[in-house]
Parts: C-alpha cells; sequence; structure tokens
C-alpha cells in the first residue's frame, strides 16, 4: 500500500468532514479523551467518510474499536505499545504504524514489524510537552538509513515549508497537526500542503 506524502492530524470527525472533500488521502483520528461508548459510532464514522473519499484512516490507539470497525491502519505511541495485543492487530490485517524518538524505541518497533516508522518533533511542536528535544532533519536522514523502503513518517513543528527539507533528508511523509488546526484558514492551509506535497 502506497500512503500519501501528507499526513494530516486531526481531533475529531469535524476535521475529516472538512479536509477529505479538499484531497486528502491519509489522515489519522486522534482522540485521547472520550468515552469509549461515544467514540465507537465515530470511528465507523470516519472509516465510512474516508473510504468514500478514497482515503487512508489511521486510527491512533484505540486498536480495538479499530478492528470492530473495519480499519485499515491503527498508529500506536510507545506507551500504547506496553498495552497493545498486537497479534490480535495483525490477525485483523490491521497495518502498524509506531512512534519513535531515540535508537531504543527504533529498535522496538523495527523488532514489532511496523509498516511505518513515525520520528518527531522534528522541529520544536506546541501540540503536546516532550522529553525529547527537536530530532532535526540529520535524525531524520539517519533514521531513514536505519529502516531502508519502511515508510519514514517526519511529524513535530512541520509546515510545507518545511516539508520539503524533510523530504530531502529521507521522510517519505509529512505530518502535520496545529499547523491546520490553529490556523486562521485551515482549508486553505490544506490546499497548500496538498500542493506542495503532490
Amino acid at each position: 500500500m502506497i500512503l500519501d506524502r501528507f499526513y494530516p492530524i486531526f481531533d475529531s470527525l469535524a476535521w475529516l468532514e472538512r479536509t477529505l472533500p479538499l484531497g486528502v488521502k491519509l489522515v489519522q483520528l486522534r482522540i485521547k479523551e472520550m468515552p469509549e461508548p461515544a467514540l465507537r459510532p465515530l470511528v465507523a464514522n470516519a472509516q465510512a467518510l474516508c473510504r468514500s473519499h478514497d482515503a487512508v484512516l489511521v486510527v491512533n490507539d484505540h486498536w480495538r474499536i479499530a478492528i470492530d470497525a473495519g480499519c485499515d491502519w491503527v498508529h500506536l505511541g510507545q506507551e500504547d505499545l506496553d498495552d497493545a495485543d498486537l497479534a490480535a492487530i495483525r490477525r485483523a490485517g490491521i497495518r502498524l504504524g509506531i512512534s519513535t524518538h531515540d535508537h531504543a524505541e527504533l529498535d522496538r518497533a523495527l523488532a514489532l514489524e511496523a509498516d511505518y516508522v513515525a520520528l518527531g518533533p522534528v522541529y520544536p511542536t506546541i501540540l503536546k510537552k516532550m522529553k525529547w528535544t527537536q530530532q532535526g532533519l540529520d535524525r531524520v536522514a539517519e533514521w531513514k538509513r536505519l529502516i531502508g523502503d519502511l515508510p519514514l513518517v517526519a511529524i513535530g513543528g512541520m509546515t510545507p515549508e518545511r516539508a520539503e527539507g524533510a523530504f530531502a533528508a529521507g521522510a517519505d511523509i509529512v505530518s502535520a497537526v496545529t499547523d491546520i488546526t490553529l490556523s486562521d484558514h485551515p482549508e486553505d492551509r490544506v490546499r497548500h500542503w496538498l500542493k506542495t506535497t503532490r
């Protein structure tokens, strides 16, 4: 499966409804604080919406719900991996993306046969507090040398202007969050991203 080079991450179905019609083909739904009964129909609706737009949905963390909704991808952070039933995820035919921030985490992701590896934060990010400083483009290039043909996602402080450098360093995919969600004109920002990455 060839993944699109632009990979926005959103925390609501409303963002998918706004951006999928613009041409987004790969999107992550990352909802951390929601009761499971409310989240289940939301993920199912997100999956149906993505399929109707010929887009790939990646569900962050909630792998059980992703299995039940017939999703194709799950993204897990290092802490999420501790509690996930990876065998069940694989039995369901779901592909797996894993976050990495250092060599030990990369080794773990490769040992678990991740279908893509995410590296971050490449640049400083305001999305969440992190114990890691910015990784930089040299680390992007190093990660790509280490993982070979496995898709590499660059995340953290990414903008369309920075995407070119990330791609040149070896990233296959660039992920964005606040560059879109905090924009005064999110749809225009998405169009700019799509123009930059296609």
